[in-house]
C-alpha cells in the first residue's frame, strides 16, 4: 500500500487530480452497477407483481358474490331423497350415457364411464346437480376419440 502512495505522489498536480478524478468516478460506476441497478431493477419487478396481485385481488372481490350464489345454487337448493343409483341410471339415460360400473358406498355412489362425449357428460353433471345430487369428486380422462372422455371415477352423495 505504501508502494502505491509513493507512486501517486510522485506524480505532477495534473496527473494527481486526474487519477483522483478517475477513481472517484470508478467508485460512482461501481457503485451503480453492483448496488443501485440491481435494487432499482428488484424494486421494479416487485411493483409489477404487486399491482398484478391487487388486480386479481379486486377480481376476486368482484367476483366473491358470484361465487357464493353459484356454491349455493342461486338460493333454491334441492335435497334429493330417491334412490340414488336408480336416479344417476335414468339421467345418464337421458343423455345417451353408458354407465359401465356403479358401486354403492353408504349414502354415496361410485360411477365408472368407458367413454362418453365431453358435452353430453357436462349436461350429464349439471341435470345431476339440479336433482339435488352432490357431486363430491370427479376425475375425467381423455379418451382416444377427439371430443370423447372416460369418466374414471365420479362419486355422488345426497345434498
Amino acid at each position: 500500500m505504501q508502494d502505491l502512495l509513493d507512486k501517486f505522489n510522485q506524480l505532477s498536480e495534473r496527473e494527481r487530480i486526474l487519477v483522483a478524478v478517475s477513481g472517484v468516478l470508478l467508485i460512482i460506476f461501481l457503485f451503480y452497477y453492483i448496488v443501485w441497478a440491481p435494487i432499482d431493477k428488484s424494486l421494479e419487478t416487485q411493483s409489477k407483481l404487486v399491482a398484478t396481485k391487487q388486480s386479481d385481488l379486486l377480481w376476486f372481490k368482484q367476483n366473491a358474490n358470484r361465487a357464493i350464489q353459484m356454491r349455493s345454487g342461486n338460493g333454491a337448493a334441492t335435497v334429493f331423497t330417491g334412490s340414488l343409483p336408480q336416479a344417476v341410471n335414468k339421467s345418464a339415460g337421458r343423455v345417451n350415457i353408458a354407465i359401465s360400473r356403479m358401486q354403492p358406498q353408504g349414502d354415496e355412489l361410485k360411477v365408472w364411464v368407458d367413454q362418453a362425449p365431453f358435452n353430453d357428460v357436462l349436461s350429464w353433471l349439471q341435470s345431476l346437480e339440479n336433482l339435488g345430487i352432490r357431486i363430491i369428486n370427479v376425475d375425467l380422462a381423455e379418451a382416444n376419440v377427439s371430443g370423447m372422455v372416460k369418466v374414471r371415477s365420479l362419486q355422488l352423495g345426497k345434498s
